[in-house]
């Protein structure tokens, strides 16, 4: 896992329930055939992404030099938005594989 200011911006793993504010949103992202199904999601500080793999593949939602979240195939894995910003992802298994996120305050 890559340690960057990207890292800290998503990277939230285990405790993020704890972490999150009680009106804070979990926004699932379905991946399907190599696909992120939303490909474009928009979320404030404090949201969780939720990353469901329905592919027999592993997967990854990786930020470039930044947070990298193992999704086992037929499982899931999470991450809470810590800070505004925009950001693309990909899995670094499959680079055609493309996400964005863009976080509001």
């Amino acid at each position: 896992m890559f340690i960057t200011r990207a890292a800290i911006v998503l990277l939230s793993m285990g405790a993020a329930a704890a972490a999150a504010p009680s009106q804070a949103e979990t926004i699932q992202v379905s991946i399907d055939r190599l696909v992120y199904l939303p490909a474009e999601i928009e979320a404030k500080v404090g949201d969780e992404v939720e990353w469901i793999n329905r592919d027999a593949l592993v997967h990854t939602a990786t930020v470039e030099g930044g947070a990298d979240v193992l999704l086992p195939a037929n499982k899931s894995g999470r991450l809470v938005l810590q800070e505004a910003g925009s950001f693309d992802y990909i899995c670094r298994y499959h680079p055609n594989m493309k996400g964005h996120i863009t976080v509001r305050p």
